[in-house]
């Protein structure tokens, strides 16, 4: 019989294995994903406690799976999670801004000036709220402000200070301010919370709240978080529509902006003018001249607003609307333009395609084999698909992302008030009756805005520019993604990481 020889095994063969079993736990336990594979609808879950917002960090997929329909996924319980990052040092400090934010003849901070807001042009935008029952009186809310906000404790005096004038003429009792925050340490945290008693008083619904997640994160899509981030602000919104949604609820969503009340309201004036399904300011950088969003937006011709030739040189960034005489025309003469897609800094949108439209629309990455786009250019491409293409800029609303640049882009572009004639709207021949009845009826009938002359279909042809050196020219509805399967973009190299020459947020 033979026998088995013996093997001997050396050090050096036990450090190899050792080795390679490190490796290998390290390959496919250690560097999976901490978080699920992207879907259609990856939100933060949040619900209300002791009427504050409280975030989780699960997310939500079924509206990918199908599993849930569209009532279930609106009914479900919200996942309690406090605000975290609260520095109690940092909370001593924060009743400067809190006293600048809630008085408008502060001068606390150097922030940028703002002049009053017309009452006689924005008379018609405070709604008469419908009948409610003592149990019901969340019906009445009707504008729906959002924001995302990190590391802004320097511009939430002028920011937050415009917010709640704005709310003031709306009417305090028909609003709701929805704002997430998270990772800031420069106080933002702290204000936001502490602000809460005085929102209350003033009879605002506010959700406040934190989240861990981080555009910026190595390892993550950007674009992927900033559509999560815009889904949270909106989920109380869209989590509780027998709430916050009516026929004419709509969402003014805003970036970490030095903006103006009445650019505020004369957005959502305009939005009520045109019957549009979404309208954006401008937003500039540098000398006041540079157009900020040029990633993002799309011209009704389906180009940059911006002229970027092929070589992706910036020579000619200041040239807008550079193949669109039409358009041209109207940015020059400051009026109200269609486009195919915008954000810039900020936007009034219809609430309805959150609820009605075939896919409830929400924020989200490219699917494969679609052009790799910002969140909110995807965003109007949804409304295009679902027949709510009135989409425009409103050239007369013009901001910046600090107090020093706001005062730039408005001497500049000009105040908001200084390129409409506030005090020429006139009287419509309705009954008081009639316009109690719809109070947009005289906005409507103002003769002091050219009216947009609305095209039905989107252009054939729309620019992807995955980064400012691979242009092409794509279908607007690119069949080659119409299966919407979902990508994990965060290996693709494409506006993952902080820019110097776009903000793209």
């Amino acid at each position: 019989m033979s026998t088995i020889p013996k093997v001997s095994v050396s050090r050096v063969h036990i450090l190899y294995a050792t080795a390679l079993l490190i490796c290998l736990v390290y390959i496919f336990v250690l560097s999976a994903p901490v978080r699920p594979d992207f879907k259609w609808l990856d939100v933060h879950q949040i619900r209300l406690q002791n009427d504050k917002v409280n975030l989780q960090g699960s997310f939500l997929d079924s509206a990918a799976t199908g599993s849930q329909s569209n009532d279930q996924q609106q009914q479900q319980p919200w996942i309690p999670h406090e605000v975290e990052d609260l520095d109690e040092t940092r909370l001593q400090t924060v009743e400067p801004y809190i006293s600048a934010i809630m008085d408008p003849n502060s001068t606390s901070f150097e922030r940028l000036f703002c002049p009053p807001a017309s009452l006689d042009r924005y008379d018609g935008l405070r709604r008469n709220p419908p009948r409610t029952t003592p149990t019901r009186k969340d019906h009445t809310r009707r504008y729906f402000f959002a924001l995302t906000l990190y590391q802004s404790a320097h511009i939430l005096p002028r920011l937050l200070g415009s917010i709640i004038q704005a709310i003031r003429i709306l009417g305090p009792e028909v609003c709701v301010l929805s704002i997430v925050g998270g990772r800031s340490d420069d106080g933002t945290t702290e204000i936001l919370t502490t602000l809460r008693p005085h929102l209350e008083a003033l009879g605002v619904k506010y959700y406040f709240g934190t989240s861990p997640i981080d555009p910026l994160e190595e390892g993550h899509d950007r674009i992927t978080e900033l559509a999560n981030l815009r889904n949270l602000a909106l989920d109380p919104l869209v989590r509780r529509p027998t709430q916050y949604a009516s026929p004419d609820t709509i969402v003014i969503f805003l970036n970490d902006v030095a903006i103006c009340p009445d650019d505020i309201l004369e957005l959502v004036y305009q939005y009520t003018l045109q019957q549009a399904d979404m309208v954006c300011a401008m937003d500039w950088k540098d000398d006041g001249h540079v157009f900020y969003d040029s990633w993002v937006s799309r011209g009704i011709n389906g180009d940059l607003f911006v002229e970027v030739p092929q070589s992706g040189s910036w020579d000619f960034v200041r040239n807008l609307f550079w193949n669109d005489p039409i358009s041209k025309a109207r940015l020059d003469a400051k009026l109200p333009i269609q486009v195919y897609a915008c954000w810039n800094g900020a936007t009034v949108f219809d609430a309805k395609p959150l609820f009605e439209a075939d896919d409830n629309i929400r924020f989200r990455a490219s699917y494969e084999h679609e052009c790799y786009m910002g969140e909110p250019t995807l965003f109007c491409k949804d409304l295009w698909k679902n027949g709510r293409g009135r989409i425009a800029v409103i050239p007369s609303v013009n901001v910046g992302y600090s107090d020093e640049s706001g005062r730039i882009v408005k001497r500049v572009q000009g105040y908001t008030s200084d390129n409409v004639d506030v005090f020429n709207t006139s009287n419509s021949d309705q009954s008081a009756e009639e316009e109690e009845d719809d109070s947009r009826t005289k906005i409507r009938n103002s003769t002091t805005a050219t009216m947009i002359d609305w095209k039905t279909d989107p252009p054939g042809l729309v620019k992807c520019q995955p980064d400012w050196h691979h242009p092409s020219w794509v279908e607007w509805d690119e069949p080659a993604a119409r299966d919407r399967k979902p990508f994990d973009w965060s290996g693709s190299g494409y506006f993952n990481a902080k820019k110097e020459d776009t903000r793209d947020e």
